[in-house]
């Protein structure tokens, strides 16, 4: 498999994760994210680069 086949399983397989939960739980992923979004500013992107570095070491030891 090619890199562009590569990042489209990947893109792939992120929107099938990110579309289940609203799918199965759409009322706590609604509570969810507006308790997400009252959060300062500061948390949030706190919290993106935690997600983003854990992805990272995922796909190192997945390599």
């Amino acid at each position: 498999m090619d890199i562009a086949g590569s990042l489209l399983l990947a893109i792939a397989l992120m929107l099938i994760i990110e579309g289940m939960f609203p799918f199965v739980f759409p009322s706590a992923w609604r509570d969810t994210f507006r308790r997400i979004a009252e959060r300062p500013p500061h948390h949030i992107r706190i919290g993106g680069l935690i997600v983003m570095a854990l992805g990272l070491v995922l796909l190192l030891i997945a390599t």
